[in-house]
């Protein structure tokens, strides 16, 4: 396979779609956090905006299941990508991921989607702001700064419950050690028995922000962690007057355990709503099936193939993740997405079925 990878003829460019990925290494970042690598057996340019994530296509207990990450590691290295996963205490999918993803496994991904990302928001005085876990898109545009010799200041606060716990510990030292432009930060908010710690304890507040970067003003930010974790940071920039502008933060939410809609639950939806007048219904059509469907002014084309049984996988709900890409060969939709696909997509004909509602009668591929 290593001649493939020396002949760009027979290398392709990652677009946004499914793709079968390969898992080549599985790298232990601290004791309960795990970094999956993957690579595909046709060799592959990952391009993506750092900061985008990819969302996994699993089978779980003889059911499919859909989880979005992001990925952590930079396009400088785009022959491979990865995503870094923390074991959550009762999580389905994360649990599974670490104790049954390994070396040698395939499985297809979706993407790469996402707004949160370095190269939509360019700018010379960058703050990254994480949490936890939260550090990985921000790594994965740190990654890209340092990888590429780019003129960025870059301030890098990372909070972590204790020392054990920081992710990415030795290469954000290592990246700290070797250029001027890059100054870390770590916040630990405890530190246990024998553990060393002499950085910063805690949380970040606004005497250690002011400390950290005091020109935190004049940076373009990127935030990524736990909910209260954000929304502390929110609260905190905003009794400075900082313009929210210059803010970004992860906006996707915990993706559905389960990507099948329960089609018992529509119908019943459907028996309570009001009667709605035949000539304000929308016909769906799926022509790969041979199924249609008359349905309600504000459905959904998703719903509409939920309720015939058609299963479109999707993964978010909210227009994000683009899992749920279809081609739409007739009709019109309004759909309210949230950066799931691309303006080439949607101009020849690509909708996501899970944001678009029919504006009249509507044929689609699937």
């Amino acid at each position: 396979m290593s001649s493939n990878f020396l002949n760009p003829v027979n290398t392709q460019t990652w677009t946004n779609g499914r793709h079968l990925v390969r898992c080549v290494k599985v790298i232990q970042e601290t004791w309960d956090v795990r970094t999956f690598c993957f690579m595909s057996d046709q060799p592959i340019m990952y391009f993506f905006k750092p900061g985008q994530f990819v969302t996994l296509e699993l089978e779980i207990d003889g059911q499919q299941v859909m989880r979005s990450y992001t990925i952590a590691s930079s396009p400088s290295v785009p022959y491979s990508f990865s995503v870094t996963i923390k074991r959550i205490p009762g999580g389905k999918v994360s649990n599974w991921l670490h104790d049954n993803l390994s070396e040698g496994d395939q499985l297809p991904v979706h993407g790469p989607v996402g707004l949160f990302n370095a190269i939509d928001f360019p700018s010379e005085k960058i703050l990254f702001l994480s949490g936890g876990v939260g550090i990985t898109p921000v790594m994965s545009m740190a990654r890209w700064y340092f990888d590429t010799n780019a003129n960025v200041d870059m301030v890098f606060v990372h909070s972590a419950r204790s020392p054990k716990d920081i992710i990415f510990h030795r290469e954000l030292e290592h990246m700290a050690s070797r250029v001027n432009n890059f100054s870390l930060h770590i916040i630990c908010e405890k530190h246990g028995m024998g553990e060393a710690w002499a950085g910063y304890r805690g949380y970040l507040d606004q005497r250690m922000l002011e400390l950290i970067a005091p020109d935190f003003a004049d940076r373009e930010i990127f935030c990524c962690g736990p909910t209260p974790y954000m929304n502390a940071v929110k609260r905190l920039l905003q009794a400075n007057g900082f313009d929210m502008q210059h803010y970004h933060e992860e906006s996707f939410g915990a993706t559905p355990a389960d990507v099948r809609e329960d089609v018992k639950e529509l119908a019943e939806q459907a028996a309570e709503a009001p009667d709605v007048p035949l000539a304000d219904l929308n016909q769906v059509e799926f022509t790969a099936t041979g199924k249609s469907i008359r349905v309600g002014p504000r459905d959904t084309v998703h719903s509409a193939a939920a309720q015939l049984g058609l299963h479109i996988p999707k993964a978010c709900g909210m227009g994000i993740c683009g899992t749920c890409k279809v081609m739409k060969t007739s009709g019109e939709v309004v759909m309210e997405h949230n950066g799931g696909i691309t303006d080439e997509d949607v101009a020849e004909g690509y909708i996501l079925s899970c944001c678009s509602v029919p504006q009249g009668d509507v044929v689609i591929d699937y």
